[in-house]
C-alpha cells in the first residue's frame, strides 16, 4: 500500500515549525523538542530541505532555519517530493522505472489518475493552510476543502 516514509511526515512537521516561527528563524533543538523528532534525523531531513531551496540555515548565536518563501507559496507537494520523489502508486507509473505494457493495460489510467489526484491535492496545501488551523473545525474545514479542490 502506498504510504509515506516517516522522513516525508517529519519533513512536513518540521517546516510547520519553522513557519510558525516566520519571519524569524527557529533551531534545531526547538523544532526537535516541539516535534519530538531526534536531532540527528531531523538534521537529516533538513539538509534535504536546504538543497531543495526551502530553507536557508545559519550557524552559531542566534541561528536556526528560516523559510526562503512565505509559507503561503510552499505547498506539501514541494516538501514531499525532494525526500519521496514524484507520486507513484504503481511501478508503471514511475519515470524511473516504467512499463513496457502502458497501452494494453486495463490499470494504468487508473493508477495514473490517482497519482494525479494525489499530487493535484499536495500541490493545494500549504504551510499557510497549516497554519491557520486554530481548531477541529477549522481542520475539518481544510479536509472538507479539498474535495472540491482537484476535479
Amino acid at each position: 500500500m502506498f504510504k509515506l516514509s516517516t522522513k516525508g511526515r517529519y519533513a512536513v512537521r518540521a517546516m510547520y515549525e519553522i513557519a510558525k516561527a516566520y519571519p524569524s528563524g527557529v533551531t534545531l533543538e526547538e523544532i526537535s523538542v516541539n516535534q519530538n523528532i531526534s536531532r540527528v534525523y531531523l538534521a537529516q531531513i533538513l539538509n534535504r530541505l536546504r538543497q531543495a531551496r526551502l530553507i536557508k540555515s545559519s550557524r552559531g548565536p542566534g541561528g536556526g532555519y528560516v523559510l526562503r518563501k512565505e509559507p503561503d507559496e510552499i505547498s506539501l507537494y514541494d516538501i514531499l517530493e525532494p525526500l519521496e520523489g514524484p507520486v507513484c502508486i504503481a511501478s508503471c507509473i514511475d519515470p524511473g522505472e516504467g512499463c513496457d505494457d502502458v497501452e494494453e493495460c486495463l490499470a494504468y489510467p487508473i493508477w495514473k489518475k490517482i497519482a494525479q489526484y494525489i499530487e493535484c491535492l499536495l500541490r493545494q496545501v500549504k504551510l499557510g493552510d497549516l497554519l491557520r488551523i486554530q481548531s477541529e473545525k477549522d481542520k475539518k474545514e481544510l479536509v472538507d476543502n479539498l474535495a472540491n479542490m482537484c476535479y
